[in-house]
């Protein structure tokens, strides 16, 4: 069971000094912000939209991924959109849509303790690992 963990979400203290490495690396690029709780993102394209309710829903589309390229999601390849109320998604990705105007697309790299933190997500996200999102804000209500 260890083995088969490692493999496909990799050590907690390994990914933590990877996360580390990479979110120090990646702030210093001049297209990066970063906000006050960690979360360091960039505007790929700025709408004019409406912005999300905290308690509302969105529909987005989104590529989603970890830090060695691995691809968790990707709607935009299968061209089919999700829509999911906001709350019910981890911290970092909630925070960024919420800066978001309908029509946008921005990129998050979302740290651990703003994402699924020192549990991961089932095998597919490990302990400690920054997750990606390349997001484009469709719809909210």
């Amino acid at each position: 069971m260890k083995k088969k963990n490692k493999k496909q979400g990799g050590s907690s203290g390994q990914n933590r000094k990877t996360s580390e490495d990479f979110m120090e690396k990646n702030v210093k690029k001049p297209e990066i912000i970063v906000t006050e709780s960690g979360l360091q993102y960039e505007i790929i394209k700025e709408g004019d939209g409406a912005v999300p309710d905290p308690d509302g829903y969105v529909k987005v589309h989104q590529r989603a991924m970890l830090v060695g390229g691995k691809i968790l999601d990707d709607t935009y390849k299968n061209n089919e959109p999700m829509e999911f109320r906001l709350k019910e998604t981890i911290d970092g990705y909630q925070e960024g849509l919420l800066m978001m105007k309908t029509g946008s697309r921005y990129k998050f790299y979302i740290p651990p303790e703003l994402a699924w933190g020192k549990r991961g997500s089932g095998g597919r996200i490990g302990p400690n690992a920054v997750v990606i999102f390349d997001v484009s804000l469709l719809e909210c209500w």
